[in-house]
Order: C-alpha cells, then structure tokens, then sequence
C-alpha cells in the first residue's frame, strides 16, 4: 500500500484530539443517541449499535479517522431508524405500501452484481434506490432540502474519493447513481470493511437477521410513499449470507444471482477492502485481510447455498459473469427476459453509459498472493460453489 494520502494525514491530524474519546465509547454514544432520538420500544436495536460502537473502539490499529468513521457510521443508522419509525407513526398507510415482486441482485462481491444493478435499473418501469436516498431515507423533500440531501450525498462520495484514491477505480459511487442496500441495512458485513472487530463477527453470526430485513423493507415503502410505484431493483453482495430472512420479508422477490470464479472475485474484493479500509487502519495487515474475507465470504456462501435449495425455480435466476462482464449487447435482453421485464430500444441505447467505466479511472489489478492466499484453497473453499457454477455454466 502507498503512503498515506496527503488529505488523510491532515485530517488525522485534525481529529487527533478527539481520538482518546475512544476510551469512553459509552459516553460517545449516549450523546449520538440523544441527538439522533430514539422511537418508543425499540431499546434493543438502540443497544446493539451501543455494543458495535464499543466493539469498534477497541479495534486493533484503528485512526483517528478511523474513530470518527465508527461514530458516523453508528449516527446515521440511529438517526435514520429514528426517522423511518416517526414517520410510519405518523403514517400508518406507510406499511400497507406494497414491495411487489422485487428483484435482488446477489452474489459473491465482484461478480458484476453492481453492473447488473446498473443494468436492471435502466427501465424507467423500474427504481432503484439511489445512494443519497440510502443515506437519509425520507419522504419526497421540498426542492431545498432535497438538493442539501443530494449535496451530503456528493460530498460522502467525494470524502471517499480524496481519503482513498484508487477506490474509485475499483467501486465508483455516485449520489444520484443506484446503490446497495447495505447503506440501509442496519448490519451488515461492512464494519470489517474499516476495522478488524472479532466480538462484533462472532455476535454478527448468531444474529436473527429477519428483523433487519423488516427494516429494510419499511426503509423502502418509506422511500415509494407518495411517489409512482415501479418494480423495484436492489442489490447487495452481502444479501447472500441472509437469503432465508430476506425471502421471509420477500416472500415474492426474485433473486439474480451473479457468478464468477471465486479466485478472481476474492482477489478483487481483498484490493477493494485494503483500498477502503487504509482510510481507517493502519498499518494494514493484508495477510489478515485475506483470511478474514475468506472466512467471511465462504461462510456467506455456505448459507446463501443452502437457502437456495428452498428458492422456487421461477424465482431464481442464475446470471454467469459473461452476460454482461464480456458481451452486455445480449447478455441485458438475457437478463430482463429472466426477470420478466421489458427490453426496448430505449434500454439499449441508455447501456453503453451503463456498463462503462467511469471517466478518469484507471484499470483495476490484484494478486491474490498480496493477501497471503492461494488459488487452491480458495477453491477448496467454495468448492460447492463451484459445483454450482460449472452446472449454470453448462447451461
């Protein structure tokens, strides 16, 4: 890994003098608590973000920057709970919203599952949230504070962009671009993206996760309310491990589950995971890297496996990586005939945006030996997996 960015070093120097708060974490979070408030009955999501927060503040080698991430990080899920539950109670119609037939897009991280999400998100029969929405979910805004909302969207994309500048290359975001639902759902994988925090793994692996997906089901009846009801598209790798509490939300979801070599997206996804998370570590451990998102990811495949036995047929749709990481042009029809949408002219012409690489990124490379693992057990890992994949790619 590079030196420290310039923007980075200065802002850990910045922040330093608040780095020792760390050592109080409770205090911290009593006064995130109080300003984000909290709906009545709902102590226990409350404390569970109080134990990550704590968790958190113990990680090994974290920033100053680092600290400050945990803090935001914990805020705007307290802060937006808070917000989704107010308004259901003010609205109760809000919940007889129906989520009809939604399609999730899941899959090993890197498997093109963020294209496909481009990609389904082109019709304009569709919606997809859009990452300034995940990032404060709310009813339509007055033009003003619609804009503001928009403007801390760009200005979380751009901090990203300035602390971590390869990150771009690798994952782009855009405030007004479609996004993953891992911006909403309250735990999710993405701590070990910043921090490694093993309380909060072995916690996370006992977890009932349907609540969680209740919530992210209220998130979007919030965001459609008032507003034209499209099917919606949605996405998130991390989905994957939790497809039997997502279907028990999502009783009629439709999953795309997207497919690669698990050696290639496991070695990609280690170089994302290094490049975002020196932003709040350092140094990095890149062996540790490697055996934390090995773990993390076989276990998620190992679930996701064994909830697919359950998925009926018609609602499962298996998209191998060359539909649209080598041939887009027939891979999207592909792809909408399987989910039962439409592909028009309009579609097409709107794809060639859709599957480029941003302008002024540079090509993404990675070697899975930076991260201390080999291609023989990777696959030994996910082995089943690639059972699996040999089977979809036969057909």
């Amino acid at each position: 890994m590079s030196s420290t960015p310039l923007p980075l070093a200065l802002a850990n120097l910045l922040v330093r003098p608040a780095f020792g708060s760390r050592r109080d974490p409770d205090r911290v979070f009593d006064r995130i608590a109080a300003a984000a408030g909290e709906a009545p009955g709902d102590r226990r999501f409350v404390d569970d973000f109080r134990s990550l927060l704590g968790w958190w503040a113990k990680a090994d080698r974290l920033t100053p920057v680092g600290w400050q991430s945990a803090q935001v990080h914990v805020r705007r899920h307290l802060t937006n709970r808070a917000r989704v539950l107010r308004l259901i109670a003010e609205r109760p119609e809000i919940e007889r919203e129906p989520i009809e037939r939604p399609v999730f897009v899941v899959g090993l991280p890197r498997t093109a599952t963020t294209v496909t999400h481009a990609v389904l998100s082109l019709s304009e029969e569709h919606r997809s949230p859009l990452l300034w929405e995940l990032l404060a979910p709310d009813l339509e805004l007055p033009p003003r504070q619609r804009r503001k909302a928009i403007t801390a969207g760009r200005r979380m994309a751009q901090g990203t962009d300035l602390f971590a500048p390869r990150f771009r290359d690798i994952h782009a975001m855009a405030a007004e671009g479609p996004e993953e639902c891992t911006f909403a759902l309250p735990h999710a994988l993405m701590p070990f993206s910043q921090a490694w925090i093993p309380e909060y793994r072995d916690w996370h692996r006992e977890r009932d996760f349907v609540p969680d997906y209740r919530y992210l089901k209220q998130v979007y009846q919030v965001l459609q309310y008032g507003r034209p009801r499209r099917r919606w598209m949605l996405k998130s790798p991390m989905h994957l491990e939790n497809l039997d509490a997502l279907l028990t939300v999502f009783p009629d979801a439709t999953i795309v589950w997207c497919h690669r070599d698990p050696v290639t997206a496991v070695a990609s996804f280690c170089s994302l995971i290094e490049h975002g998370m020196a932003v709040s570590t350092r140094p990095l451990d890149l062996a540790g890297i490697g055996a934390t998102w090995l773990d993390l990811l076989s276990r998620a495949m190992t679930r996701g496996l064994a909830a697919r036995a359950a998925i009926p047929p018609e609602q499962l749709v298996d998209a191998p990586y060359s539909w649209l990481g080598s041939d887009p042009a027939s891979g999207a029809p592909k792809l909408y005939a399987a989910v039962g949408a439409r592909w028009t002219d309009s579609e097409a012409a709107r794809l060639p945006d859709a599957v480029a690489r941003p302008k002024g990124t540079r090509r993404h490379t990675y070697d899975l030996t930076r991260y201390a693992l080999d291609r023989a057990e990777v696959e030994s890992a996910f082995a089943d997996y690639n059972a699996l994949r040999a089977e979809v790619d036969r057909a």
